[in-house]
């Protein structure tokens, strides 16, 4: 059978027969991939467990019919060891998974961007950023809002996401992609802070500088907004993100 490799996190597995394990992978070359690992449910599998969720690795694959199968796996990074002891980075690091799975769609659908996003995302998890350490549920939002805006779904936490006035604006609407202006802001729309919408653009920028000594309720509020913009634009919210701690 013709055969391949690719470097890929595992996002999650389900069970096969007696041994076996169906894996989905975000890879750097051919996105999502669902392949066959077969006998890695044993004791004597060479490399079970570097096919578990949050494994970094570099895989060989030969091609199947219906799904491929994993014929060879090497590790490169195991981010799951330092995440299982950290529940509040372990949480996070599944809503990372989970995020990427359903933002992905379609197998075999080049997909580097998200793919570099999700590695770098848990590495920051793994080794705190460039600035420092930062909570475990700022790294992922920051991670929430540069996915969403890689596929296509950039909130503006600026100028107004309807008319384009430039701001800065004191309305927020999910549905209308960011802040708005009065006569654009949907009814119910939330009313944040200056700095709460201060805090998500530099998280959405990457700016971890300006994310040091943060009062905890603009934290508090720039989650909360987070988790909303995200169940909008997935249309139903992430199983996962209710067991992490804010």
């Amino acid at each position: 059978m013709p055969t391949y490799r690719d470097e890929a996190v595992v996002l999650r597995t389900h069970k096969l027969g007696e041994a076996d394990r169906i894996i989905t992978f975000l890879s750097r070359g051919r996105g999502k991939i669902r392949a066959v690992a077969k006998g890695v449910r044993r004791t004597s599998s060479k490399y079970g467990a570097r096919l578990e969720p949050f494994s970094h690795v570099d895989l060989q694959f030969a091609e199947g019919r219906t799904l491929d199968v994993v014929t060879q796996v090497e590790s490169l990074h195991a981010f799951g060891e330092p995440l299982v002891a950290d529940y509040p980075a372990y949480t996070a690091g599944q809503v990372m998974l989970e995020t990427a799975d359903r933002l992905v769609v379609e197998e075999r659908e080049p997909a580097v961007q998200q793919y570099l996003l999700l590695v770098g995302a848990l590495g920051v998890l793994n080794r705190g950023t460039n600035d420092g350490p930062r909570p475990a549920s700022l790294i992922l939002d920051s991670y929430l809002l540069r996915s969403l805006a890689v596929a296509g779904y950039a909130p503006t936490f600026t100028d107004c996401a309807r008319c384009g006035v430039v701001g800065p604006h004191s309305a927020f609407s999910p549905g209308a992609g960011g802040v708005v202006c009065e006569p654009c802001r949907p009814s119910g729309s939330a009313r944040p802070s200056i700095e709460t919408l201060r805090l998500l653009g530099a998280l959405l920028e990457g700016r971890w500088a300006d994310t040091r000594d943060l009062d905890p309720r603009v934290t508090k509020e720039a989650s909360g907004l987070t988790a909303a913009y995200v169940a909008w634009h997935l249309e139903r919210g992430l199983r996962s993100l209710v067991h992490v701690e804010r």
